[in-house]
């Protein structure tokens, strides 16, 4: 069984037996590499909405040397030519394994990504989460994943568990206890990492009972806000299934091809801002997907489950970045464009308190143009104070956390990107003509800033997986550290605290269905 398409790179790679059988991987600039390796069943067929399976056990040995497909998911935000590209098939959930030499006496500290793309898009296999520098630079082994996206993963259907994308993760940290150690690592020091919808799957984990013990750390990088009360992701649901011609039930829709519920979803999102009356603060996000507060799988808030101590015993490194909303207005060519009554009417949807919220902003930012307002509310609203008072909520249950903010502006865009979402990822990863990266540094060439801060943040990175200590002292709600990434890292007090105090006493619930 193979699942390579091209001809196999030879027999000579490093072979691992898991528990589900062999496979080979390929010697990679020193590395061992093991590309889409199945932790759980296709979910197609009987198995099609429903919560993963484990992966039938195979003979022979296995090549490991191409990532899985995709599981089926909109273009994003780079349009069309940003399409999954590599192998197709319904093998979506796999995952892949770079370590420094497979030798089960090893036990290095693992750290395994969990991509982001709101909740709809996105895979473990992007060029951009290439992990041969996190794995050769701090001398861990990373596993990156695929779990079900958009309709397959988050939908919430009739006949089906909430949350798939969510039991897609879980199953695959599951393998991760069972298997990680025959590839050289350490399943008493696994570190979950994660940006944006990969963090806020990340703070799910931590509410989730199910996903208990089978992480130590966690890194959260641009914690969404938007969680979805019941009442309003079955109301979305049933829009999302109108779209394909359909009741909101797992019976009806396992008949429409997977591809198809994907372009059915990519229409609605293009039309959410005419629910804004009724889907309130969630129709400007243009994604009717994320995690869902159903009471079972995921059973509150993890604002409200870190602050009753659900998560305690994990250490939690998050943040966020400066500018994050400044790339989808320079994406949807709202840059210079937002007008005084533009940026009146999103400071009243988003802030604390409405008109109360938009005086707050005012008067804590007098000489903010409109379309500064409009990014920092947004900002603000949508990642981060989440991902502080994420850090806060593990403080107020008795865990431990840290937290960093990036500032060092992104060198493309003419300037009006920032420190803005995503900016992390090639910093992290190294990746910066990949992906978003592309997009961010011109002709994929960092300056020796981005490559000083890179070294930074993957030494930092890596530390934490290895102690839980990144570098600089844990947060407190006294004097507020902060490890600020710029050109040249500091720790100050928290750097945003105009917007901090705005949003203090607010609690992040779930969003609700508007009457």
């Amino acid at each position: 069984m193979t699942t390579s398409e091209s001809p196999a790179p030879g027999t000579d790679g490093p072979v691992v037996r898991t528990a589900s059988g062999a496979v080979r991987g390929l010697r990679e600039q020193g590395l061992a590499v093991f590309r889409g390796i199945p932790f759980a069943e296709p979910p197609v067929g009987a198995a099609r909405f429903q919560a993963p399976r484990r992966a039938r056990p195979w003979d022979g040995t296995r090549e490991a040397y191409a990532f899985g497909p995709p599981p089926p998911q909109e273009p994003g935000v780079l349009g069309p030519s940003a399409r999954p590209a590599g192998p197709t098939g319904d093998d979506w959930l796999t995952l892949n394994v770079w370590t420094p030499d497979p030798d089960p006496s090893a036990a290095r500290p693992v750290m395994v990504w969990i991509h982001g793309g709101a909740y709809k898009l996105g895979h473990g296999g992007q060029p951009g989460y290439d992990a041969q520098h996190v794995t050769r630079d701090g001398d861990v082994v990373v596993v990156t994943l695929n779990y079900r996206v958009g309709m397959e993963g988050f939908a919430l259907w009739s006949g089906a568990p909430a949350n798939r994308g969510l039991l897609d993760q879980v199953a695959a940290l599951e393998w991760v206890q069972e298997n990680i150690g025959a590839f050289g690592g350490d399943p008493a020091r696994v570190t979950v990492f994660g940006e944006s919808a990969g963090a806020g799957s990340i703070a799910s984990l931590l509410a989730m009972e199910r996903a208990r013990g089978l992480f130590h750390r966690a890194v959260a990088q641009s914690v969404p806000g938007t969680f979805f009360s019941a009442e309003l992701a079955r109301d979305m649901a049933a829009a999302l299934a109108a779209e394909a011609g359909r009741q909101p039930t797992a019976a009806d829709l396992a008949a429409v091809d997977p591809r198809r519920l994907a372009e059915a979803g990519q229409a609605l999102s293009a039309k959410m801002a005419r629910y804004v009356d009724r889907w309130g603060q969630a129709a400007p996000t243009v994604t009717p997907f994320s995690p869902v507060v159903d009471g079972e799988v995921l059973p509150t808030t993890p604002w409200q489950a870190l602050a009753s101590g659900a998560a305690r015993e994990v250490d939690l490194l998050a943040g966020h970045n400066r500018d994050e909303f400044r790339l989808f207005m320079f994406i949807g060519g709202m840059s210079g464009t937002i007008t005084e009554e533009r940026a009146a009417d999103v400071l009243r949807l988003l802030a604390p308190g409405g008109e109360a919220g938009e005086r707050a902003y005012r008067e804590a930012f007098p000489t903010a143009s409109p379309g500064e307002l409009f990014a920092r509310v947004q900002t603000d609203w949508l990642f981060g104070m989440p991902s502080l008072r994420l850090a806060e909520a593990q403080l107020a249950g008795g865990g431990r956390s840290h937290v960093y903010e990036l500032t060092w502006p992104a060198p493309g865009g003419d300037g009006v990107l920032g420190a803005c979402h995503g900016l992390d990822i090639p910093l992290l990863f190294g990746t910066f003509g990949a992906d978003l990266g592309g997009l961010l540094f011109p002709g994929g060439r960092p300056t020796p800033e981005a490559e000083h801060l890179s070294t930074f943040i993957r030494r930092s990175w890596t530390a934490f997986a290895r102690t839980g200590d990144p570098g600089w002292p844990a947060y407190d709600t006294g004097t507020r550290p902060v490890q600020v990434l710029d050109a040249e890292p500091k720790v100050t007090p928290y750097p945003e605290e105009k917007s901090r105090r705005i949003w203090e006493g607010f609690d992040f619930r779930a969003l609700p269905l508007l009457d």
